[in-house]
């Protein structure tokens, strides 16, 4: 499937400018979609979606319901126990906004709260436990977009993630896999061993897996919107919870969490408005840069490895400027025009050479602090045309593995993705600087991506879970997308990454042919695949990502979504009404 996927890109890189130019006549295009169309990460969330549709509400009731049920099935990847960041676009008023749910610092965080006692980043207290663990931005961020920006009540948009968290539902591979991985941490307590353990047996592929804590905890948020989970019960249950493990939380903390509104990164490619997600998140300034880079050279006359090479050096250098100058925009200076402009991207792409690769070490610097695989991501447009994509996360898999007992809520452990100690490597071997350094109240760099795509023909929803990788997933997405590529076929390409440093290319297996990896090679690139790779692989993982996207083609008023065939429980559907134009 990888090799057709890739073959199937080259394919239309050539040849979709020819069929382009062999349309007929244009027809007039439709000014609101028939039907909906929504992707997300569990086929549950994708029906509680729909479900909520169907009931009347809009995109964003919608997305209430998709993002509340993820927090309930994939406790793996996200909760209400972490964050994440919406891009919402309003048909009415044409307005796009990005809401930033990112966690936040207590401050009790600091610096030196995670060094042990020879001066040394404690690896456990920064990924464990409740020292690790920002304050949770996401139930926050389903009251906003509720009370903002939906039209049904708060009450019945998590009605469907209630209705799962009391009633279950069957435990599938990658959610007991990921509890294996992380049995020994989420063991040491009680409140996590209540919710996973059956009469003393970790939970198992197959099992019925209820919470009914969580959904006493999804009803007070129902009921009393932010006052439910920040104040009242369930904030004395999290603060005691907290307290008694060791951690040090504030009321006042709680009750003064704020979501940002933040205005877009809008940039132009290739005849492409991209609307995507500004700082504390770096993807919206990486893909400016990349693909204002990339706009310099005809791709689709291009041959795969040279194709793949430029494609490679543009992403070399859009990580090396996001270790420098990002950071959160309330604490930190970002040089945001510069970076995001078409000078700034010549300049950078005037650097970089036809046939050999840069080495990073001659790009002064060093390597840039990312967050876990396991986030989630969900794509939806409605009948009016209103879109949101959501990207949410609780950072490692299971977060911090602490649940506060009596709350159900799986707390994230996003305090690793700040530079705790300058120049010091987090748990996934990179490193940061003061621009992300830990402050009271601050947030943590995100690599959180979701993004729209439109011209004259198309409107696009798409984004990723994957690390550091989401930018690149993104960027790949982008590029299948502009190549004629339709949404189930964007989902499904083969993936690579570069960051900068290391000074090396990741890539899925089967995303290079032998004969590509080693043209690359020889341009100078370090190339690392999985074990059958050209140079036997010393570490890539085989798969990764879960790219949602929903497609809207404005010629035809037709919808199309695509679901991550890398992620079995995913889905993407569409709902047709015969009311569109």
């Amino acid at each position: 499937m990888k090799h057709f996927a890739r073959s199937f890109l080259l394919f239309a890189l050539v040849l979709a400018p020819a069929a382009w130019a062999a349309q007929t006549a244009p027809q007039a295009l439709a000014t609101h979609p028939d039907g909906a169309a929504i992707a997300s990460g569990h086929e549950l969330a994708t029906k509680a979606g729909m479900e909520i549709l169907a009931k009347g509400g809009n995109a964003f009731d919608a997305a209430v319901a998709v993002s509340s049920t993820l927090a309930v099935v994939e406790p793996i990847s996200s909760g209400l126990g972490g964050g994440g960041l919406f891009m919402l676009h309003d048909a009415r008023t044409g307005k796009d906004v990005m809401l930033d749910a990112r966690e936040t610092s207590p401050a009790s965080a600091t610096p030196e709260r995670f060094l042990d006692g020879n001066g040394d980043l404690d690896r456990d207290r920064s990924v464990n436990g409740p020292w690790s663990a920002g304050i949770p931005g996401l139930p926050a961020l389903l009251v906003q977009v509720a009370r903002e920006h939906g039209r049904l009540p708060l009450s019945e948009s998590l009605a469907p993630a209630i209705r799962v968290a009391t009633d279950g539902f069957p435990v599938y591979a990658r959610m007991a896999r990921g509890y294996a991985a992380r049995r020994e941490v989420m063991e040491r307590y009680p409140g996590t061993r209540e919710v996973y353990l059956r009469n003393g047996r970790p939970i198992a592929e197959g099992d019925i897996f209820k919470q009914p804590e969580l959904a006493h905890t999804l009803r007070l948020l129902a009921d009393k919107g932010f006052d439910g989970f920040y104040r009242g019960q369930t904030a004395q249950k999290l603060l005691a919870g907290v307290k008694k493990a060791g951690g040090q939380w504030t009321a006042a903390e709680l009750a003064g969490y704020t979501v940002r509104a933040r205005e877009p990164i809008v940039f132009d490619y290739r005849g492409w408005k991209i609307t995507t997600a500004p700082p504390p998140s770096s993807g919206g300034i990486a893909l400016a840069s990349m693909l204002q880079i990339l706009e310099g050279w005809d791709l689709a006359r291009l041959d795969d490895a040279h194709r793949t090479h430029l494609v490679v050096e543009a992403m070399r250098r859009a990580y090396r400027d996001r270790t420098f100058f990002l950071g959160d925009p309330d604490f930190v200076q970002i040089p945001q025009k510069v970076l995001t402009s078409r000078d700034y991207a010549q300049g950078l792409r005037a650097t970089i050479h036809p046939d050999k690769a840069t080495p990073s070490d001659l790009l002064s610097g060093n390597p840039t602090p990312l967050e876990d695989d396991e986030t989630t991501h969900f794509s939806i447009i409605d009948g009016e045309g209103n879109r949101v994509g959501g990207t949410q996360t609780v950072n490692l898999l299971y977060g911090s593995g602490f649940i506060p007992a009596g709350t159900g809520v799986l707390l994230n452990n996003e305090m690793d993705d700040f530079a705790l100690k300058p120049g010091t490597p987090n748990a996934f071997g990179v490193m940061g600087y003061e621009a992300n350094a830990p402050k009271p109240g601050k947030r943590m760099l995100s690599s959180m991506t979701p993004t729209f795509m439109e011209n004259d023909e198309k409107v696009i929803v798409i984004g990723t879970p994957g690390g550091s990788r989401i930018i690149t997933m993104v960027l790949l997405g982008i590029l299948g997308y502009d190549a004629g590529l339709d949404a189930q076929q964007v989902a499904a390409l083969p993936r690579y990454h570069h960051q900068w440093l290391p000074d090396e290319i990741s890539a899925e297996s089967g995303a290079f042919t032998p004969e590509v990896a080693r043209q690359l090679q020889a341009m100078g690139h370090k190339v690392d695949l999985p074990g059958d790779s050209a140079d036997g692989g010393r570490g890539s993982s085989h798969v990764w990502g879960n790219l949602q996207t929903v497609e809207w083609n404005r010629r035809s008023n037709t919808l199309s979504g695509g679901s991550d065939p890398r992620n079995p429980v995913g889905s993407a559907e569409v709902r047709r009404t015969g009311k569109g134009d």
